[in-house]
């Protein structure tokens, strides 16, 4: 089962990395606790995505006050544990605690031009694509 977990100082240092060709499109754990880190007013939740207490990704999360929406900001899985469907039910874990939250009615988010399996995720969750880019991130954008 597939669980989500906040991110602290028990469990922060897990070994998880994508795919060698991955890495263009997904940063890596250190660059989201950094994000976490920097975000950290805007109300970061940095999340350990475990599945049966097995950690298999993380993902982060934040407020965007001034345009009065989440920011769906990071989504890595390790390269392991790809293609069994945790990153679909972590972002799914996640946009519940964001609708449960309640402030905004929004959430936004960006990939990198050419990460289909970016793109199809976050298709199947219900992102739309807003037509606004960002250098190479395409910015896709979900109503709760």
């Amino acid at each position: 089962m597939v669980r989500l977990a906040s991110i602290g100082p028990d469990n922060w240092r897990e070994e998880l990395a994508v795919r060698e060709g991955q890495r263009r499109f997904v940063s890596d754990p250190n660059r989201l606790l950094a994000r976490a880190y920097a975000y950290r007013e805007q109300g970061a939740q940095a999340k350990l995505i475990l599945n049966d207490g097995t950690p298999v990704g993380m993902l982060l999360y934040h407020d965007w006050p001034e345009a009065e929406r989440y920011v769906f900001s990071q989504l890595l899985i390790d390269g392991r544990y790809q293609r069994q469907g945790f990153g679909l039910e972590a972002a799914r874990l996640a946009l519940e605690e964001m609708r449960a939250d309640g402030r905004y009615a929004k959430v936004c988010l960006c990939y990198v031009e050419g990460d289909e399996p970016a793109r199809l995720l976050y298709g199947k969750l219900g992102f739309t694509h807003t037509g606004e880019t960002e250098e190479d991130e395409i910015v896709m954008e979900l109503t709760l």
